[in-house]
């Protein structure tokens, strides 16, 4: 059995303060859990929701970990950087093994690079725009989920205060068996 406090969220930004705030009074990353991605519910369930309260206390609701703005950023970074890199490592290998000049080289990596960095650009739009889609379709069905697991009953009282600060409702507490 897991004993767990969950509360529901009308938008990312608050979501995203009540973890930072749970993080800062203890709770570990790895304790909070949000409902995964569409594909990922159809997927497991068989089927789509209505309704967010359909699944706050079902335990084959499946989670993911929320990945807030910074952690986004990062990976719309890497999104960029990484094909604008291999362009410019592989057009550069390319000129030399041809015996190209270093001019020849230089804008051979310019031009790479950034054609790289505008696949790189378009996937990251694809990724944000993914994200988005998801979160607006969530708060469609009546919001964002978070779950906290409690290890001990006295977290109870701070994981519901912190959500209900941050604009959680229907925040209450159950004991589910998560994995049985």
């Amino acid at each position: 059995m897991v004993h767990e406090a969950v509360g529901v969220f009308s938008n990312a930004d608050d979501l995203q303060a009540a973890m930072d705030d749970l993080q800062s009074h203890g709770f570990m990353r790895h304790e909070l859990s949000v409902l995964a991605d569409q594909e990922k519910i159809k997927s497991k369930l068989g089927r789509k929701y209505r309704d967010v309260r359909e699944l706050e206390d079902d335990p084959s609701a499946p989670r993911a970990t929320f990945l807030p703005n910074e952690t986004v950023g990062e990976i719309e970074g890497a999104f960029i950087a990484i094909p604008m890199y291999l362009a410019v490592i592989a057009s550069t290998w390319i000129v030399v093994a041809e015996g190209g000049t270093l001019a020849h080289a230089v804008i051979a990596a310019i031009v790479a690079g950034a054609v790289g960095a505008a696949i790189g650009m378009m996937m990251a739009r694809g990724f944000a725009e993914h994200r988005d889609r998801d979160l607006r379709e969530k708060i469609h069905k009546g919001g964002l989920p978070l779950w906290v697991n409690l290890r001990a009953p006295e977290q109870e009282n701070t994981a519901t205060n912190i959500m209900k600060k941050h604009a959680a409702r229907d925040v209450h507490v159950h004991d589910i068996a998560l994995y049985g």
